[in-house]
């Protein structure tokens, strides 16, 4: 029973550091504030250091920190030096003739309005924030070509320096494809990461800082910064503000209760198949996997159809004397948020289980048999056995099924889209807070609401994740079972 006694008050220690994690928020912050005023403290010496470097820096480097290219053409390295000088002309020809306006009207906005019976077409502020947020990314992809165009020059000369020839571009270039291979590959995967994702999320991030949506979407109106106006709102006492804390609670509450109904629910399955004593573990355990094969939607839409009010639960409840049950209508609220909870419940539970048997194939069966000679009950043996050793393997897929289930946008938009309840804007009483953002972009157009929620469901789903992993065996004490 040793190897039990490391698991003994397991959960107790882990609610227990959760808790002074977040006491020690406060102190943590604070001396985020002290590292940034002792940063600013020894800037001086910092820039100092880097003048005197600048100073004493070979010619060849201090040409290429004034123009791209010219330490590599002082070097003979002439087909290096005329790609970075064409890099930096370029730039410069981008920058001239639509980046610099592009950032210009990046703070502006348009300075034109519409007015359509005039037959003008004004500026069209998302465009120009689109554009200016690309000449910002342009911009800082071209800090970072400068930057490599100064540590090249500086290692050809160190290079030099050493008795060496000048590296011919032959040899450069076979280089890129050897030793800094890892960069090469690199370079169109991050431009297309930068492209199709960094520059949606700042645009997104941008657009919570503005007005855009409502009127100024009907009327074609200028759009405006508007700083922290729309969080404001969310967080104001008026019926906006009533209903992002409503949800948010509800959010909260149903990501938990769905993580762990589905956890312990596939966890309870795998271990009742892993019994010697049940017959036919292969038909029992593909059984759930069909419910999981299907796609998702056509579930819902199922389960939408039995429990409507025309549907073959309420028919059989008339057939047998009773009355029709709204599970689903508008005043429905808890039996619809059990109706989501079983539903998705029936959705992951399988996949919870298949992950379950796997890792209870790989736990030592010896620690069972030390602990029935000690006494322990089958409970003690889950408790102090089983479940440390699964929670420690599947603490990553925990946070992957708490964040989808925080963002699970199809089981309630399924089930009950569409409806809107007394005291809600623009909401129901079963709506997370991803479907309130759906309905007010989509089909409302308060796209910088939707926009400031989705930075706080960011915030809110990664400060979670992060603090629960940290907190967890799988990363504190990885080793732990090697």
């Amino acid at each position: 029973m040793e190897n039990t006694e490391i698991y003994r008050g397991k959960s107790s220690s882990l609610i227990k550091r959760l808790i002074k994690w977040f006491k020690n928020i406060p102190s943590g912050v604070g001396a985020v504030f002290k590292r940034i005023g002792r940063w600013f403290y020894s800037r001086p010496s910092a820039v100092s250091a880097w003048a005197r470097g600048v100073k004493s820096a070979p010619k060849p480097v201090k040409a290429s920190m004034c123009l791209m290219g010219l330490g590599q053409l002082m070097q003979k390295q002439i087909i290096k030096g005329i790609l970075f000088l064409l890099i930096f002309l370029g730039y410069v020809t981008y920058m001239a003739l639509t980046g610099g306006k592009a950032m210009y009207n990046f703070f502006s906005l348009g300075v034109v309005p519409p007015n359509p019976w005039l037959g003008i077409k004004g500026d069209n502020s998302v465009i120009m924030m689109l554009l200016g947020t690309l000449a910002f990314i342009i911009t800082g992809f071209f800090i970072a070509v400068h930057l490599a165009n100064i540590r090249d020059a500086k290692r050809t000369f160190e290079y030099v320096s050493r008795g060496n020839e000048v590296p011919t571009f032959k040899k450069s270039l076979s280089s890129m494809f050897d030793k800094y291979f890892y960069v090469t590959a690199l370079v169109l995967p991050v431009v297309g990461v930068f492209v199709f994702n960094i520059l949606p999320i700042i645009f997104m991030v941008c657009i919570a800082f503005t007005d855009y949506g409502g009127n100024v979407v009907l009327t074609g109106s200028l759009v405006s910064w508007i700083g922290f106006g729309n969080f404001k709102q969310l967080f104001s006492t008026g019926l906006m503000g009533s209903t992002f804390f409503k949800i948010l609670g509800w959010n909260l509450l149903w990501a938990v209760m769905s993580t762990a109904l589905n956890y312990f629910g596939g966890l309870g399955i795998a271990l009742l198949l892993n019994k010697k004593i049940v017959k036919g573990k292969k038909f029992w355990r593909a059984f759930p996997v069909l419910a999981f094969a299907v796609p998702g939607f056509i579930t819902l839409l199922a389960f939408k159809f039995m429990f409507s009010n025309q549907g073959p639960i309420n028919y059989y409840i008339e057939s047998l004397g009773g009355t029709g049950v709204l599970f689903l209508g508008i005043d429905s609220k808890w039996s619809a948020r059990l109706i989501g909870w079983l539903v998705n419940a029936w959705l992951s539970i399988p996949s919870s289980m298949l992950l379950a048997t796997g890792i209870l194939s790989n736990l030592n069966p010896d620690l069972y048999e030390a602990a029935r000679i000690d006494g322990a009950s089958a409970w003690v043996q889950f408790k102090k056995i089983t479940l440390p050793f699964v929670v420690f393997a599947t603490v990553p897929m925990l946070i992957g099924q708490f964040m989808g289930n925080f963002n699970n946008f199809g089981v309630f938009y399924f089930l009950r889209g569409g409806i809107i309840c007394d005291g809600y804007f623009l909401a129901s009483d079963t709506d997370l807070l991803i479907n309130w953002l759906y309905s007010l972009s989509i089909d409302q157009q308060y796209y910088s609401i939707g926009a400031a929620i989705s930075i706080i469901i960011f915030i809110i789903a990664s400060v979670l994740s992060l603090a629960v992993y940290v907190k967890s065996p799988s990363y504190s004490k990885e080793d732990m079972y090697r």
